[in-house]
């Protein structure tokens, strides 16, 4: 999977930015380089703008794999900061862990003059079964396409357990792998039960809502627990953080649902400006304008809060749950994976 996901070829200088501690920084940063013959570069200290492009630029690093997360703060940081380094040995960049909204991969064309290639997998999956190959057109916003062997599917659950598969194009349903492909988890620890739900007529269930085009590109909609049910409709909090980050404000969001009395939930939104822009009733206004124009009255967010940051996980996760407990003041569990300071 790194060599056709990642394009990774023998005489390439390859840096996984992911900590060894999580599923990406063990499969990509240790096994697949090393399996492959593959020279990587390590770094083990926190995230410093200037001091990644250093690394890149010294290393002569030519496949890069790193997080949306990371993208995000390198935008907020300056496509100049990039420009002043020689990193013309980089030829392919790619990002995991969560989607990739498409203003990031358009600021890696301007800033890198590469496009930034999203892919998709999960922890339980062991590997990459979903990417927007280095030989494709990249659609920004889309997590690509199966890769071979893999056999990927939109599927509805039904009230018996079992499930439907949907054939026709762009319907929202769970993305749903045909089970069986070489590094497919065998168990949660101490949790038979809930290893077994993952599992319907011969399909591994994500949990993961999605569509899929015409084409076979698959494109994210968000976490089954995340979606939002407002007035009938159904709203994925990726659909919405990707409009807001179009707003030249807006360099971070995460979205949730509020319960309403009248719509069952109301989709708040949580932002975090880009240096040089003040937090004001002004700009708050106007990203609520931002919003409606472009998702329309009934998906926009109803309220806006500024934050300096957003809780994500140590690996780069927003944290809507966390999110959802502050705001509704409700127990916060389990915090173990919080990045520092959040």
């Amino acid at each position: 999977t790194a060599r056709l996901a990642l394009d990774l070829q023998p005489d390439d200088i390859f840096w996984c930015t992911a900590d060894p501690g999580w599923v990406t920084g063990t499969s990509y940063g240790i096994v697949a380089p090393l399996t492959l013959g593959v020279t990587c570069v390590v770094d083990e200290a926190e995230f410093d703008a200037e001091r990644w492009y250093e690394i890149l630029e010294r290393e002569r690093v030519s496949n890069w794999y790193t997080a949306p997360t990371a993208v995000r703060m390198l935008m907020r940081a300056g496509a100049e900061l990039a420009k002043r380094r020689d990193l013309s040995r980089l030829r392919f960049v790619a990002s995991v862990g969560v989607p990739l909204n498409p203003e990031a991969v358009v600021w890696g064309q301007q800033a890198l003059g590469l496009p930034i290639h999203d892919n998709w997998w999960q922890t339980e999956t062991g590997g990459i079964m979903i990417a927007n190959y280095a030989s494709q057109a990249i659609r920004p916003g889309s997590m690509g396409r199966p890769l071979p062997g893999i056999e990927a599917a939109i599927v509805a659950r039904r009230p018996d357990g079992g499930v439907e598969v949907i054939a026709e194009p762009e319907v929202t349903g769970e993305l749903a792998l045909r089970a069986g492909w070489p590094s497919m988890f065998r168990g949660y620890l101490h949790d038979e039960e809930r290893y077994r739900k993952c599992f319907a007529d011969g399909w591994y269930l994500s949990g993961d809502l999605m569509r899929r085009d015409r084409d076979g590109y698959y494109w994210f909609v968000g976490r089954a627990d995340d979606v939002i049910k407002s007035a009938g409709h159904l709203i994925g909090p990726f659909e919405v953080e990707s409009a807001l980050m179009e707003h030249p404000a807006v360099i971070e969001a995460a979205v949730i649902g509020k319960p309403d009395p009248v719509a069952g939930e109301s989709v708040k939104a949580f932002v975090v400006l880009r240096s040089g822009h003040e937090a004001t009733p002004a700009l708050v206004r106007e990203i609520h304008g931002f919003a409606r124009s472009r998702l329309g009255a009934a998906v926009a967010p109803k309220e806006i809060e500024i934050r300096d940051a957003i809780p994500k996980t140590r690996s780069g996760k927003i944290m809507r749950r966390l999110l959802r407990a502050r705001e509704l003041g409700l127990p916060e569990g389990d915090t173990s994976t919080l990045e520092s300071g959040a």
